[in-house]
């Protein structure tokens, strides 16, 4: 996963976009992203989008994880780590129902 945060940053910054990306742009690249994922399933059950429009759900999952890498690297914030405490906090609000 490291590799693959590092390619990103590496490649927004060979273009200069990490100067003109502000946290406020990265937002709203991560929700227009998110509601181009949509646009597959649109009339559509999920298995029909799936089969039908795979790669381009995979490249717009794709521009979603871009966009959220820019916007941790830009807020300073350790993706990974976000991840593992956000997780942790669900494990306490959210327990394995007993069987």
């Amino acid at each position: 996963m490291q590799k693959t945060i590092q390619e990103i940053l590496e490649f927004r910054k060979e273009r200069g976009w990490h100067l003109n990306q502000d946290a406020r742009a990265l937002a709203i690249s991560i929700s227009l992203e998110a509601n181009e994922l949509l646009e597959p399933f649109q009339w559509k059950t999920g298995e029909e989008a799936t089969a039908t429009y795979h790669q381009a759900i995979k490249e717009e999952l794709a521009d979603v994880f871009i966009y959220l890498v820019a916007l941790a690297d830009h807020m300073d914030i350790d993706l990974q780590q976000a991840v593992s405490e956000k997780l942790a906090k669900n494990l306490i609000k959210y327990p394995v129902p007993e069987k």
